[in-house]
């Protein structure tokens, strides 16, 4: 571990000034961020324990960046930031701290992610009640979390009318019983229960052919 004393502290002129490296006894050391190195002051000893608590303090600056980065696309659980940072070396400690803090600026709100799962399917890509918890399941989302989105969730044979319509069309020139087993199996995969599933086929090779659609076959209102 490096110790003695600071003889220079740096911006690193690429990184736009975001960190500073550190020389101690005339040597490049290591880098911090700008605005822990500001701190340092050249002359001041520096000691093996203080370097490693300089280092440990940049190495959760570096994960709480990273976390930035990676829930900038899109909102993600909390298994999904672990996870992203566990894949890229940061100790469990860190880790840790990290998302107590993100959670604490409700950057991470594993409510508001399963909400937000479930609308982005509904609008994109529907899918059925079992299948999207199953996907939240997989992203670590409490049982009891799922169960209450999901409850709140529109009716299923609204998604499954919308995810099988155009599916439908492709399927048209299909004798009836190959249409309903093709396209029965369609939603099946996407996670739509056998009653929905059975409603939405008839009510669509109704449309289809012109034929009267029963009205149990219509969207509740």
């Amino acid at each position: 571990m490096v110790e003695g004393v600071i003889t220079a502290v740096e911006a690193q002129v690429r990184k736009g000034g975001q960190r500073s490296n550190v020389y101690v006894d005339g040597r490049f050391a290591f880098s911090l961020p700008a605005d822990m190195a500001v701190a340092l002051r050249i002359g001041e000893p520096l000691s093996a324990v203080k370097t490693a608590d300089l280092l440990w303090k940049d190495q959760g600056a570096r994960a709480y960046e990273h976390a930035l980065i990676f829930l900038g696309p899109r909102p993600r659980s909390e298994r999904e930031v672990r996870d992203r940072l566990g894949k890229h070396g940061y100790p469990e400690q860190i880790v840790g701290a990290v998302v107590e803090r993100l959670r604490g600026l409700s950057l991470i709100d594993d409510n508001a992610f399963a909400e937000y799962w479930v609308e982005q399917r509904q609008l994109h890509k529907p899918r059925g009640a079992r299948l999207l918890r199953q996907e939240l399941r997989g992203k670590g989302i409490a049982t009891d979390v799922v169960t209450e989105t999901l409850d709140a969730a529109p009716d299923d044979a609204d998604d499954a009318y919308r995810a099988a319509q155009r599916k439908a069309q492709s399927m048209r020139a299909l004798d009836e019983r190959t249409f309903r087993q093709r396209l029965g199996g369609f939603l099946q995969r996407r996670g739509f229960g056998y009653e929905v599933t059975a409603k939405v086929v008839r009510r669509l090779w109704a449309e289809l052919h012109g034929e009267e659609i029963a009205a149990e076959d219509w969207p509740e209102e």
